[in-house]
């Protein structure tokens, strides 16, 4: 069973965006042997939705707030800064309840505060689906930056995830995180892009405003680059795989393609019926 519990814990963490609820109902389909297999996977449930940055509607709110290890409070609760409240999280059902007030203090609460203010603008700008979060770590000598864009199209089989994640530390100025992109792909196959961009940069003014301005120029490199990268696997890698003439070495004239009769017009000698 411990073996099979790894497996299945497997398959929880590595779901592509947007599709955690089909790998669920997939493993109960696949585990109707072992129905109380479900209810052991919550350290998987856990770690995928921290890990993925999941977002959440809270009770009563069209705004999302993200559930990772940054803003944990235990006990299966989460904090948000901008709405000041935490709340209880479902890893299963990825459903939000019990939301309280949540005030933020400490040391850093004014750069937590600033940074989360000057990042909105940047982040309604550029993503769609998204949402930003910022939260003081090891002992409120440290903040954390998230943010979080999800673009799903299962009517047209993919869906894709975008993650940033930095660690801004006042004492030194220093910016370090990474940004992962991640697309699945699954029609008619099964195509997934991950990308991991580790980032280290400074930020001297040592501002929300100044985190803000260095992350959007970090970003924007990153953006180009994949740009760069698509273009160069679309004229590359991907038209490699294909021949640009059928084996015939002769151009299909596609216009009559329909007055084609297999065999003969294609492949040159008479058909056989």
């Amino acid at each position: 069973m411990s073996s099979t519990k790894g497996i299945v814990s497997s398959f929880v963490e590595g779901a592509p965006p947007g599709e955690l609820a089909d790998v669920i109902a997939d493993i109960k389909n696949l585990t109707t042997n072992s129905p109380s297999l479900l209810r052991e996977l919550g350290p998987a449930f856990e770690k995928y939705n921290e890990e993925q940055f999941a977002t959440v509607k809270l009770p009563g709110s069209s705004q999302l707030v993200i559930v990772s290890e940054h803003s944990a409070l235990g006990d299966g609760r989460y904090f948000d800064v901008e709405s000041s409240s935490s709340f209880a999280f479902d890893h299963a059902t990825q459903k939000a309840s019990a939301v309280q007030s949540h005030v933020l203090e400490g040391a850093q609460a004014d750069l937590v505060k600033s940074t989360l203010k000057a990042l909105g603008p940047y982040v309604k700008e550029h993503y769609p689906n998204a949402a930003h979060g910022v939260y003081p770590i090891e002992n409120d000598s440290r903040i954390a930056i998230v943010i979080v864009a999800n673009k799903y199209s299962p009517n047209n089989f993919w869906n894709g995830r975008w993650r940033s994640l930095y660690i801004f530390d006042p004492s030194s100025g220093a910016l370090e995180g990474s940004v992962k992109v991640d697309v699945h792909y699954y029609e008619d196959g099964n195509v997934r892009l991950l990308t991991n961009k580790p980032v280290n940069a400074s930020v001297s003014s040592g501002t929300g405003a100044g985190i803000a301005k260095e992350i959007s120029a970090q970003e924007k490199r990153y953006q180009e680059e994949l740009n760069r990268s698509f273009t160069s696997l679309s004229e590359g890698a991907f038209k490699g795989l294909r021949r640009q003439l059928p084996v015939t070495r002769q151009k299909i004239e596609w216009d009559k393609v329909a007055s084609y009769r297999l065999g003969q017009d294609i492949g040159g000698g008479s058909s056989r019926r």
